[in-house]
């Protein structure tokens, strides 16, 4: 690994690291793109997802005063084949924990390849254009560009809480997160609906182990829209309660292959808009992908959405 200065150091990083961690990330958000976007429950949600642990797979980076000037851990909650990294340092002052932390978490990546059984094994990055000496170590270390995602966002005002009518014949409902059935054809949407995207697979145990772990649950932020008494699309919410940047944010929308180019999608973005107005949130999010064949970021520019800003992904093959 490459030296750190004198008196800093790595260490493995704690649930009690998580509020210094944010931080960390909120810092070096506000430098890319302006303003902090990430949440207390993605950062935990990163720490313990399945198949991350803190102990082996997660490092925090420490300046001589001991603060934390950085973090690295990699995510592959289905254990397939392809491990996404994450190196984050506090702007400038945490720059020079960058490059052994992305030597660490590629070390550790390799370790991995062989422990979950794959060969090959694909490894990827995100970054923000401005973010140039973290696109050149990626570069340097044998990334090249795969694609690029988008961040989306809409102003609520004037977003009334009465949603339109859905299409006839659709029937948009919440979730009904006590009926197991009811839950596990909703992770079967997602799950189908993806097939032919980037999606990493979940299974329900999994995805519902996340969602239980969560310490805040939206379920009536979560849609689901019938035809003939079928579940044909879904939407998916998450809220942190100690966000204060007051937008509700669109986790997953699928819909059904049969069932598209019938206005399922924007009938379910609709009725989360106007919940989320509803409540007193200001705007509502999403990421997507503007590689993603179903074409998604038409949809989401139809119904008033705008780009913030946009994150090239990075690939290396192991």
């Amino acid at each position: 690994m490459t030296e750190l200065p004198d008196g800093w150091s790595v260490r493995r990083p704690t649930l009690d690291d998580a509020p210094a961690i944010l931080r960390l990330v909120h810092a070096s958000d506000i430098a890319a793109v302006g303003y902090p976007d990430c949440t207390a429950e993605e950062v935990r949600e990163a720490l313990t997802e399945p198949n991350t642990d803190m102990a082996r797979d997660c490092w925090v980076a420490l300046d001589g005063d001991g603060r934390i000037v950085g973090w690295a851990y990699p995510g592959n909650a289905t254990g397939e084949n392809r491990d996404f990294i994450e190196v984050y340092v506090w702007p400038d002052e945490g720059r020079p924990a960058m490059r052994p932390l992305l030597e660490l978490i590629l070390a550790r990546v390799a370790e991995r390849k062989t422990e979950f059984g794959h060969d090959p094994y694909e490894v990827r990055a995100g970054a923000v254009p401005t973010e140039k000496p973290w696109i050149e170590l990626l570069t340097e270390h044998g990334f090249g560009f795969l694609k690029q995602h988008a961040r989306m966002q809409i102003a609520l005002d004037g977003v009334s809480a009465t949603p339109p009518e859905p299409p006839a014949g659709v029937t948009i409902r919440t979730v009904r997160p006590g009926d197991e059935a009811d839950m596990r054809a909703f992770h079967g949407v997602i799950e189908q609906a993806f097939r032919d995207s980037d999606h990493r697979s979940a299974s329900y145990e999994g995805w519902r182990k996340l969602i239980d772990d969560e310490t805040t649950h939206v379920f009536d932020e979560w849609f689901v829209a019938e035809v003939n008494g079928g579940i044909a699309g879904v939407l998916e919410s998450s809220w942190d309660s100690d966000d204060d940047n007051d937008e509700g944010w669109v986790k997953r929308l699928a819909v059904l292959g049969a069932y598209r180019k019938r206005g399922l999608g924007e009938a379910l973005l609709r009725r989360a808009f106007a919940t989320y107005a509803a409540k007193g949130r200001a705007k509502a999010g999403l990421g997507v992908d503007m590689a993603n064949p179903t074409r998604a970021a038409r949809l989401y520019l139809a119904v008033g959405m705008k780009p913030l800003y946009e994150a090239n992904i990075y690939q290396k093959i192991i």
